[in-house]
């Protein structure tokens, strides 16, 4: 056969082995899906009561999916037509169908009214999670230091005060870099402290990396190194393992990130910023929780939930519910009479016995309509921004009154409501107990997706993608050190097996070169971080950061020399350490 016949033929075999693939795929998903209505239809039986499956009940089981039923005692008869639901939801997929269009939605100016029945809480009340947070940037419009001694630092220091006030309150932290130097400064006691209030948990470290890290810009090596950098430390200061994942600020979302939050032992994730037509798509699906899946798995051992919070962003007015003009009345910082306010125009008012019910009913109209974009009646709703509770009394502000609204309504049980503060990981143990997740084949409870969140678009036509290629120059000084920690870490673990077999041990510098390699893996860390690789900041912090990873580059050449000085040698008894001269020269 020619050589162009034997490429067809070979391109045909290919494309075979994709459609058995792909098909077995849709076996074992209608089996699975037999399985639950089986399961679904002995509960039937049992309870006449639980389930009355007509067509629409089905739909709602498997909204993807045209579906053919019929359900006689104990057999059932299921039939797919669906490739979507077999694969589950495809990004690739989702980009083809939607028009971008980009229609006025009212108060919710990127998505659609959203309405409710009254007694949709009746016989299941609805959970809130008020969870309160802090997203600190390590260097934008500041450098790492200057925000760490201007904001940060008081931040933390206020968190281990205000905490122990009332143990029903609830933080997060994500951010070890800051955490790290801010632990380094505070005595035992406060040390102490924040142990406790992490046992008790109500003080929650989330993801745990080193920053929050780019997710298009950055190369995987590197988000494993600062993801290790931070866990790592963890382990030795505090003992603990992060087990929930949170990105709220990074511009668009990878699934490389999703695989390597689940291979690090990650249970659940949250991401933000993603395109608003894909965020109304997902709320008119109610696909904001999913699994996520990579595309080349067959199986579904790199499925991890995610949760895809669905406004605007991540600050108050966009997290309480549809309308911001109503949640901004809800941030307490903008109380009349501080430094900020709302660009709605109407201000927040202190919450008393006088108020009390009249707001209490105004916030939970918000918690139960952002509740029907959602399959569970447990709700998430952040409250936090940019450096926020740097102050004492901002603390006061938000806690007390948000005590008062959860008090008021825990109080009225046809209100069927139980709302309180609550870290990341609260939220997320409650959703798996109302979605029975982690019993058999209770999986498809949550759609499955595969694919990516790229480019991100915030509104109208403001694509994000100009940060993959500017900067250039700090873009490859980033790819430049980390092959050089590469081959410093290797050459130096080298060298230590033999500096200790031939008693060398006290000559070779073991622990100065230790050092640099840490300080060098912080830096290039640091630069992770979705403001310093995607070269958002201001000049002067790119500056800091182009120092930091210069500095580093050649404190790593020190250590591959003095490495390389002790493995290069025949006759090892004749090493001897000399800073003034280095043996070899790069």
């Amino acid at each position: 056969l020619p050589q162009g016949q034997l490429s067809i033929l070979q391109e045909k075999i290919d494309h075979l082995e994709r459609l058995l693939a792909e098909n077995n795929e849709i076996i074992s998903n209608i089996r699975d899906s037999v399985i639950n209505l089986s399961e679904s239809v002995k509960d039937g039986q049992k309870n006449p009561e639980a389930i009355n499956f007509s067509q629409g009940s089905v739909s709602e089981l498997f909204p993807s999916a045209s579906v053919l039923l019929a359900v006689d005692s104990e057999d059932c008869l299921f039939a797919s037509k669906s490739r979507s639901h077999s694969l589950g939801v495809q990004m690739l997929d989702v980009y083809d169908i939607l028009p971008f269009d980009n229609p006025d939605g009212g108060v919710w100016k990127q998505g659609f009214d959203i309405t409710y029945n009254e007694n949709e809480w009746d016989s299941e009340p609805l959970q809130v999670f008020v969870v309160p947070h802090s997203h600190n940037d390590p260097g934008w419009l500041k450098t790492f230091d200057d925000y760490f001694r201007d904001q940060t630092q008081h931040i933390l220091n206020n968190m281990v005060i205000k905490l122990q006030e009332d143990n029903r309150r609830k933080f997060i932290w994500s951010e070890i870099s800051y955490f790290s130097k801010w632990w380094d400064g505070i005595d035992t006691q406060k040390k102490d402290a924040v142990k406790r209030l992490i046992k008790d948990g109500q003080f929650e470290i989330v993801t745990g990396g080193w920053v929050m890290p780019d997710e298009a810009s950055s190369h995987y090596f590197a988000l494993i190194d600062q993801m290790i950098e931070g866990h790592q430390w963890l382990e030795k200061n505090l003992g603990v393992k992060p087990k929930s994942a949170w990105a709220v600020d990074p511009f668009g979302h990878s699934p490389t990130m999703a695989y390597l939050l689940k291979r690090t032992g990650f249970s659940n994730m949250l991401i933000q910023r993603v395109h608003y037509s894909v965020k109304k798509h997902f709320a008119k699906q109610k696909t904001l929780e999913f699994f996520w899946r990579q595309n080349w798995d067959l199986g579904s051992s790199t499925d991890i939930l995610c949760h895809m919070m669905p406004f605007y962003s991540y600050d108050i007015p966009h997290t309480c519910g549809p309308d911001p003009k109503i949640c901004c009345q809800f941030d307490f910082k903008r109380l009349p009479g501080g430094r900020v306010s709302c660009p709605w125009r109407v201000p927040p008012e202190a919450i008393h016995a006088g108020n009390v019910q009249h707001r209490a009913w105004i916030i939970l109209d918000q918690y139960r309509k952002k509740s029907k974009l959602f399959r569970t009646k447990v709700l998430l709703a952040p409250l936090g921004d940019d450096f926020r509770y740097t102050e004492s009394s901002e603390w006061d502000q938000q806690y007390q009154n948000y005590q008062k609204l959860f008090d008021y309504m825990n109080s009225r049980p046809e209100w069927h409501v139980k709302a309180q503060f609550g870290t990341l990981s609260d939220y997320f143990e409650a959703l798996h107990k109302e979605s029975n997740l982690g019993e058999k084949s209770s999986n498809s409870f949550f759609p499955v997706l595969s694919g990516d969140f790229f480019t991100y678009a915030d509104r109208d036509h403001h694509y994000w993608s100009g940060y993959f290629t500017s900067r250039p120059f700090y873009k490859r000084l980033d790819r430049v050190l980390e092959s050089y920690i590469r081959a410093a870490e290797i050459l130096y673990s080298l060298a230590l097996v033999q500096s200790s077999k031939s008693e060398k041990v006290n000559v070779f510098p073991s622990v100065d070169n230790y050092k640099l390699l840490t300080e060098a893996r912080r830096n290039i860390g640091l630069f992770q971080h979705h403001d310093a690789i995607t070269g958002t900041a201001k000049d002067w912090v790119v500056v800091d950061y182009g120092t930091r990873l210069f500095h580093s580059i050649m404190n790593v050449k020190k250590v591959i020399i003095d490495s390389a000085h002790i493995l290069i040698l025949k006759d090892k008894s004749a090493y001897h350490y000399d800073t003034a001269t280095p043996f070899l020269k790069m």
